[in-house]
C-alpha cells in the first residue's frame, strides 16, 4: 500500500486506519516515523482491528524504547520485528534475525547474515572482541557479491572512502588486507547480536571514550515523560567534547528539574558518569526534515555559537530561532564556523 502524505495526517490514526480498512498485515517503516507515531498518538492503534504478521525498522538504529512500543502497542505483541542493518552500496542486508528463526533483541540489527564476516575495530585498527561491551567502527572482512564495485568517475574516491581506513598495506593485492569501513559504529555482544550506533560522525569522544549518540538518546528515552531526544557534541576545554542533551516532551507534560534530573540519573545509570551531559534543554519540539528526521546538525550548531546554515527545507523552520534563543539569548544570529567535526555532525 502507498498512500500520499504524511502518516500524522490529518492525525496519528491514518496509518492504523488504512490497516484496518484494506487488511493490511506487513509494515514496513523507519524508526523516525515510528517515534513520531508514538509521540503523538501513543495509544492510537488500540483503537483499530487490525493484525499484523511481519513488521520492520529500517534507514538507522531503533531505541529500546521505541522498539518495545513498536512490539506491544503496533503488533500488539504478536507480529515479529526484523531490524536489518545495511546500505545502499552493500546490494542487501549485512545483519539482520531471521523472521521466526532468531529470537529478536530490542535494539539489535541482529546477527550477521550468511557470508558476511564483521570486524570491530578502534581507531588504531585493533580489533575488539565480542561481548567487550566497547564500541567500534564496524567493518566487513570479506568481499560478498552484492558490494558495489567502484563510484562512477571516481575510483580513487570509492577507495579512500570504504577501504584506505584499515589497510596496512597500500600495495597489497589480498583481499584480506582491505576491509570494508561502513562508516557506522557498533558493539558486539556476548550472544552474536550486533548493535549499531550510527554514523561514525554520530559519535562524541568524550575524554577518550567514545559514546554513540544512539546509546546516549537510548538512555534519555527510558524517561517515561520523553517522547524524543537528540544528543550532540559541545567543545569542552578538558575532555575535547561532551554532550548536551535536547529532549521534547509527551503531551501533556511541563518542563521541570525533576524531568532533568531524571535524563541526568538515566544516563548515568546506564551509560556511566562519563556520559553526564554539560545541559539537559527541553525545548518545544525537535528541527526535522519533511520525512521527519530531527536536523541534528542544526542542534549542534546552536549549543556550539555556529551558523546554523540553510534551514529552509525543515518541515519547521520557526522552532529553530525558538531553540536558539533559548540557548544562546535573544541577540543577533551567531555566524562563526566552528570546529569540522561538529559542523558536519549528523548529516549522514
Amino acid at each position: 500500500m502507498i498512500y500520499e502524505g504524511v502518516p500524522t495526517f490529518p492525525d496519528a490514526g491514518r496509518v492504523w486506519r488504512i490497516a484496518e480498512r484494506l487488511g493490511v498485515n506487513i509494515f514496513h517503516t523507519s524508526p523516525t516515523s515510528i517515534r513520531m507515531l508514538r509521540k503523538l498518538g501513543p495509544d492510537e492503534p488500540k483503537k483499530y482491528h487490525y493484525q499484523f504478521k511481519s513488521m520492520t525498522t529500517v534507514g538507522e538504529p531503533i531505541e529500546p524504547e521505541a522498539w518495545m512500543w513498536y512490539y506491544n502497542v503496533v503488533g500488539r505483541k504478536q507480529a515479529t520485528i526484523t531490524d536489518t542493518w545495511w546500505q545502499t552500496e552493500n546490494g542487501g542486508f549485512l545483519c539482520s534475525t531471521k523472521p521466526a528463526l532468531d529470537a529478536m533483541k530490542p535494539g539489535s540489527a541482529g546477527p550477521p547474515m550468511l557470508g558476511i564476516y564483521p570486524v570491530i575495530f578502534d581507531e588504531h585498527g585493533k580489533e575488539i572482541p565480542p561481548g567487550s561491551g566497547k564500541a567500534g567502527n564496524i567493518c566487513i572482512r570479506n568481499p560478498w557479491p552484492g558490494m558495489f564495485q567502484t563510484i562512477y568517475g571516481d575510483p580513487d574516491r570509492f577507495v579512500q572512502n570504504y577501504f584506505v581506513k584499515y589497510n596496512k598495506n597500500p600495495k597489497s593485492t589480498d583481499w584480506h588486507d582491505w576491509p570494508y569501513f561502513a562508516g557506522d559504529g557498533a558493539v558486539w555482544a556476548a550472544d552474536g547480536y550486533i548493535r549499531i550506533l550510527g554514523r561514525v560522525d554520530d559519535v562524541i569522544n568524550v575524554a577518550g571514550h567514545r559514546l554513540g549518540t544512539k546509546e546516549l538518546e537510548s538512555a534519555c528515552l527510558t524517561v517515561p515523560e520523553i517522547a524524543e531526544a537528540a544528543v550532540v557534541p559541545i567543545v569542552d576545554p578538558e575532555r575535547g567534547r561532551v554532550p548536551e542533551v535536547y529532549i521534547a516532551l509527551k503531551p501533556g507534560f511541563k518542563p521541570s528539574q525533576e524531568i532533568t534530573d531524571k535524563v541526568i540519573n538515566a544516563l548515568e545509570t546506564h551509560i556511566g558518569k562519563i556520559a553526564r551531559p554539560r545541559t539537559v534543554r527541553i525545548v518545544p519540539d525537535m528541527p526535522k526534515t519533511r520525512s521527519g528526521k530531527i536536523m541534528r546538525r542544526v542542534l549542534a550548531s546552536i549549543s556550539n555559537q555556529m551558523d546554523y546554515g540553510d534551514i529552509t527545507t525543515l518541515s519547521n523552520p520557526e522552532v529553530v530561532e525558538q531553540i536558539r534563543v533559548q540557548v544562546q539569548g535573544a541577540g543577533p544570529v551567531v555566524k562563526k564556523k566552528g570546529p569540522e567535526d561538529i559542523a558536519r555532525f549528523g548529516e549522514a
